[in-house]
């Protein structure tokens, strides 16, 4: 691939020979053009940093106390010429390694899949059309449209801008936004007063551009300066990094107490050393669960990818935690809580109320009176009022295979679609009326305005915004095709509410009249002698499938609170369309300015609906939520969302309609921007937290439990009922096989009929450290009571202790399938029935057992015997018996804390 002529001082160049110097024009590229450059310049990205070879990553894998432990000890056995013993061993470690790579690679991919559907978008221009595409796809000569909250996805040199602010800081750490024109600067220009240029990677803060691309990929500035500095994120979070450094103490803390028992035996009990060091092996390799740090992370890819596949895309992993302790969502109402398929369905002027037929974003239906269809063209206010919608609009319909949609905002599309039901020729239209200047949507004024000058000597200011924003701009009213009358406020309000009131969203036309002279457009030309044409009502229909989820979100004890800009009247025939639970008072940003903290506070308890609020209004209120012990998930799309997505507990952009600014401030982006996908990925989150805890609950007992069989029998100079070689082979088998299984378990049907876990619950909570002394006191009794058993039975001890060491890998099987189900009862065909993980897993554990029981070539390594078939029973009935005093206790416990939380609700 050649590299792109980046080289030159495009800074320094006019526009006109920038795009002479790159073949291209205003309107874009060619199909042609496209392709071959293309094939000439590669993709727009920078190279990814080499990847660590598969041996290196295997070495790294040794990195470990457990490890350091077993191949000292692997080292001792073959000096002392125990070479089964010393074989197994070194198995373990490398079966150990296996799994972490193997680990390791599914987070790998993982990541890979999400950064995939994470891919920056790109507006461009090409043969004059205006598309969407992966920014990797943008070539030298493209033209690209930038606007607020857009990151430049290439080196651009711009040959167009009205209000447009980039924050560079990221190049020159300068804190504040850069104002960008279209003129040349000096050759010699620091990077920072380029003013006429916009780099690949900063961020448009407000106003719109566009530019011609100059330099992609390792040609860019950020290319240049950054290099290869780009890594791969490790697939972790705080709960794994907690539970990794709490591995290594527990392998510290194991070591030395190992050490203290070999010197209890060797000098107190006169254990001969070979077979003391050999128990105390197995010992240390028993007590300390290896394979959990492992299993914790492949946990965290499976989430990962549960939850990408619901269109939710981890951006930020801690998030994944953070969504299990989620206890309100404050989300946006347009496109999330309903379909973002906007269409104008209704129009007030000042004579007369119409209602618009037709669907979708094809620019057929009919417009009518009173249930009369009405002509068009006759209706002078109407043309004007499309002609308002056509020109203050920077989207673009698009008919492929005869379906029509939107190339852009989907409310400009609706506009679009109006236009072209009033009769207006879209294209050739806009080409009559061009555009000289505008002034772009903005939170802070709630409108948008163009100038635009006709061909033939006429020109005029169109806009369009919130109605109470506009009524108060306007000083006049269009009566009819003729006639202007001074505004009637209270008149128009009315019919803004009537409006609202039916669920529309409600917008404001208005004109003005300018000299051909006039090629200017400033704030004070549209807050002055502006003609109010009449309103627009656009309907964006409720998600069918909503209802379901926020019903989902009540019975798990989260609040959901709608924050929108709509009007008050809106956002409440929505809530209460979609069933949120206190719609009869709305809160608008207008009386929560009048709040103080205390009674904010108050407010958001009480309040479901927040109307007319500002990106500001968002902060506020998150942090009101949070003060009042709330965690909180808050949705946004604008580039001035993104102080209250960083705030919020869990940052959630919309992926369709956000801009990228918000995407960088989130944790989590919604790929398909629909409410219920943040429901899901709460009930992934809570999944991934239940396996963790399923993994940890497990794997614990299961040590501890093959710790303390091998301290007892050493405490009381016993015969050791499981050989270290064997609790060795256990160890190898499950631990990766039923542990892994784990991390793969589906969400519980009751998990979202619990409460919000408390922020910052310590994982082992008393609960959990019960059940760990519970299930090692019936591991040790189960294996004691078999091999007992044997012992008065006449069997040999290799019988005795093979029967024990089945036993102990029964009840871990029998553990598994009571530790599945946490919040109901594991006495279900469902529960039996598990998933294909869990009985794969089993099937594995149970062919090795098989094979160490009745094979004489694995008999000879292990010092096993084939167990006769009554005893075989008899084993497996241990681990029935295990289920069932463990289903017995948890059962108990649940109708305990069910009637607890009974008494507490007649109390209150």
């Amino acid at each position: 691939m050649e590299r792109s002529t980046n080289t030159i001082a495009w800074h320094a160049l006019d526009t006109e020979t920038v795009l002479n110097k790159q073949d291209s024009s205003p309107q874009g590229l060619s199909a042609q053009q496209i392709v071959e450059r293309q094939k000439k310049y590669g993709a727009n990205r920078l190279p990814q940093p080499a990847r660590r070879s598969w041996l290196l990553r295997f070495i790294l894998q040794f990195q470990n106390t457990l490890i350091y432990v077993l191949i000292i000890s692997a080292a001792i056995t073959a000096l002392l010429n125990h070479w089964v013993d010393t074989s197994v061993i070194v198995a373990v470690v490398l079966i150990n390694a296996i799994v972490g790579i193997l680990q390791e690679g599914k987070a790998e991919r993982a990541l890979d899949a999400i950064k995939k559907m994470l891919a920056l978008k790109a507006a461009v221009l090409r043969n004059g059309q205006r598309i969407t595409l992966d920014a990797e796809a943008l070539v030298p000569g493209d033209i690209v449209i930038l606007e607020a909250g857009d990151k430049v996805p290439a080196d651009l040199r711009l040959f167009n801008a009205h209000n447009l602010n980039i924050q560079e800081a990221i190049l020159t750490g300068e804190s504040l936004a850069v104002e960008k024109q279209i003129e040349a600067v000096e050759n010699s220009a620091a990077l920072g007063d380029r003013s006429c240029m916009a780099f690949s990677g900063t961020t448009v803060t407000s106003g719109q551009g566009k530019g011609v691309v100059v330099g992609i990929g390792v040609e860019t500035q950020i290319g240049r300066i950054s290099g290869l500095l780009s890594e791969v994120k490790t697939l972790t979070t705080p709960l794994v990094e907690q539970m990794d450094t709490f591995a290594k103490w527990l392998s510290v803390v194991i070591v030395v107490f190992a050490a203290f028992v070999f010197a209890v035996g060797y000098w107190l009990l006169q254990y001969e050393f070979s077979e003391l060091f050999m128990a105390v092996v197995g010992l240390t390799v028993a007590a300390i669960p290896e394979g959990l740090p492992a299993v914790l992370t492949i946990s965290l890819a499976v989430g990962v990818q549960a939850m990408a596949k619901r269109h939710a895309i981890v951006r930020q992993l801690p998030a994944i935690e953070t969504l299990g302790s989620i206890s309100v969502i404050c989300t946006d109402k347009t496109g999330t809580l309903t379909r973002n398929e906007m269409s104008v369905v209704a129009l007030a002027t000042y004579g007369k109320d119409y209602e618009v037929s037709g669907e979708g974003y094809a620019p057929i239906g009919i417009i009518s009176n009173e249930k009369q269809p009405v002509e068009q063209k006759s209706e002078e206010v109407l043309r004007l009022m499309g002609l308002v919608a056509l020109l203050c609009n920077d989207s673009q319909l698009k008919k492929e295979a005869n379906e029509w949609g939107v190339e852009g905002d989907p409310m400009e599309g609706a506009l679009l679609t109006f236009a072209g039901k009033i009769g207006l020729e879209l294209d050739s239209d806009k080409k009559e009326w061009a555009r000289t200047d505008l002034i772009p949507f903005d939170a802070s004024h709630r409108y948008m305005a163009t100038l635009n000058h006709e061909h033939q000597g006429n020109a005029a200011i169109y806009v369009k915004g919130a109605p109470e924003k506009l009524i108060e701009l306007c000083t006049r009213q269009q009566i009819d095709s003729e006639n202007t009358a001074e505004i009637e406020h209270q008149f128009w309000e009315k019919k803004a509410e009537a409006l609202a009131s039916q669920g529309h969203r409600v917008l404001a036309l208005a004109t003005k009249k300018v000299l051909i002279e006039h090629t200017a457009l400033t704030q004070q030309d549209v807050e002055t002698d502006l003609v109010l044409l009449g309103l627009v009502g656009l309907m964006d229909p409720p998600r069918s499938e909503v209802i379901d989820a926020i019903k989902e979100c009540y019975s798990a004890g989260i609040e959901v609170k709608m924050i929108t800009g709509d009007h008050a009247l809106t956002a409440s025939a929505i809530g209460k369309h979609i069933g949120l639970h206190n719609t009869d008072r709305v809160l608008t940003g207008a009386e929560l300015d009048r709040l103080d903290e205390a009674e904010l506070l108050q407010a958001v308890k009480e309040v479901d609906i927040f109307a007319r609020t500002s990106p500001e209004h968002k902060l506020r209120l998150v942090s009101a939520f949070q003060a009042g012990g709330l965690v909180v998930a808050m949705t946004g799309d604008g580039v001035n969302d993104a102080p209250a997505l960083k705030r919020a507990d869990a940052g959630i952009a919309m992926g369709v309609k956000g801009s990228e600014a918000a995407k960088e401030a989130s944790s989590l982006v919604l790929a398909d921007d629909n409410f219920v996908s943040i429901v899901a990925a709460v009930r992934e989150g809570r999944t991934v937290y239940d396996n963790i805890k399923k993994v940890i609950s497990w794997s614990i007992p299961t040590s501890t439990g093959e710790a303390f069989t091998i301290i007892i029998a050493l405490m009381l100079s016993m015969a050791l009922p499981i050989t270290a070689v064997q609790i060795l082979w256990v160890n190898m088998i499950t631990a990766v096989t039923l542990g892994i299984a784990l991390a793969f378990e589906p969400t519980e049907t009751n998990t979202m009929m619990q409460p919000p876990r408390v922020r910052n619950q310590p994982l082992l909570s008393g609960t959990l450290v019960w059940h760990i002394v519970f299930i090692t006191a019936l591991f040790v009794a189960g294996v004691f009571g078999i091999y007992r058993y044997a012992i008065e039975q006449g069997y040999t001890i290799e019988l005795a202790r093979t029967m024990a060491m089945n036993t102990l890998v029964v009840m871990e099987v029998f553990h598994l399938f009571f530790i599945r189900n946490m919040y109901g009862t594991s006495l279900t065909w469902k529960a039996v029935k598990g998933t294909k993980m869990v009985w794969y897993a089993v099937i594995l554990v149970i062919i090795g057992q098989l094979a160490i029981t009745y094979l004489p070539i694995m008999q000879t390594i292990f010092k096993t015997e084939a167990v006769p078939f009554q005893d075989g029973i008899l084993v497996i009935a241990i681990g029935v018996a295990l289920f069932a005093v463990a289903e017995t206790e948890k059962q108990l416990r649940l109708v305990t804390k069910k009637y607890r939380k009974a008494n507490k609700a007649k109390a209150r």
